[in-house]
């Protein structure tokens, strides 16, 4: 086939690769424009722009693509039998959707209708599921409403953070987009309906999701850090500074006492959560310091226990 691929950060690099591995004709690759990051605010292209490169195959980084002329006739002389959606981050307009005869297919991070929305990878973990998948899809005009065409299940491991669930997913989603071209092309997929009364949402992620709410369970509080591994992370303060939880894992002990209240125990230093479960602060940071250990930050500042966080 002769595709369009549509994608920006490393969740969409296997699948870019596996459908050239495949024999299909990637005639653009489409992707986010390069953007300043870090300390020294230097411009960094994305990683999907840089396997075109690689490749050569044509890329083109429109800061705009609803009214966008030129990028709109550059797709129609290319005329592609299908446009594919992979991580993209732009909301693909409705004559993107008319164009190609197969549809814009896209590859989602979760088993639809479950966790439709930005990240669905990390809202999965967040919530403590067991297993996920990724799924292909045609687009259409709503937020990851579309018919669905192939679904993979993925087990999540109870010790897995979002960083490792999203590298596994995005090797197993490489793999059901070839699948999904094969059965396309063969004309035997056919496309299914979702279920929109089982559908959930998984917003964007904000800073203020890395909050952590002490009333929670232990098992709350850990499966939200591992959800949200590398942002927004786990905070807190302490003292009236921020605190951040680098490391944490569920203490299987219950104790009585004031929620948010810390309990020391030799170098451990744990928290109390709701239904009086531990948490266990293994790694820490107080703002503007290094990162420690729960013994060597218990040392420094010479934390007791009782003393509260989230005041």
């Amino acid at each position: 086939m002769k595709l369009v691929f549509c994608g920006t950060p490393q969740f969409a690099v296997p699948t870019l690769g596996a459908v050239i591995a495949a024999g299909h004709e990637v005639a653009l690759v489409v992707t986010q424009p390069d953007r300043a990051a870090g300390r020294g605010m230097e411009m960094h292209a994305p990683p999907v722009k840089w396997v075109a490169l690689e490749r050569g195959i044509p890329v083109v980084q429109p800061e705009k693509i609803k009214n966008n002329a030129e990028f709109r006739s550059q797709l129609e002389a290319i005329a592609p039998d299908a446009i594919l959606v992979v991580a993209y981050g732009r909301i693909i307009p409705q004559w993107m959707l008319d164009l190609p005869p197969l549809g814009n297919i896209n590859l989602h991070g979760s088993l639809l209708p479950k966790y439709r929305g930005a990240a669905p990878i990390q809202w999965a973990v967040a919530h403590g599921e067991i297993v996920t998948g990724v799924t292909t899809m045609r687009l259409d005009a709503g937020l990851d409403t579309g018919d669905m065409l192939l679904a993979q299940v993925v087990p999540i491991g109870l010790e897995e953070t979002a960083v490792a669930v999203y590298e596994g997913l995005a090797a197993v989603g490489a793999e059901l987009m070839v699948k999904t071209l094969a059965g396309l092309g063969e004309g035997c997929l056919y496309p299914q309906a979702q279920d929109h009364s089982l559908a959930t949402l998984a917003p964007i992620l904000t800073r203020e999701d890395g909050w952590m709410v002490f009333s929670r369970t232990a098992k709350e509080l850990y499966d939200r850090w591992r959800g949200f591994q590398p942002w927004p992370g786990a905070h807190t303060t302490l003292r009236g500074k921020k605190l951040i939880a680098h490391r944490v894992r569920v203490v299987h002990e219950s104790v009585g006492g004031e929620v948010g209240a810390l309990v020391v125990q030799g170098d451990s230093m744990l928290v109390i959560c709701g239904e009086k479960t531990l948490l266990e602060l293994v790694e820490v940071q107080m703002e503007g310091k290094k990162r420690m250990t729960a013994g060597e930050f218990l040392r420094g500042y010479q934390v007791r226990s009782g003393e509260r966080l989230g005041l």
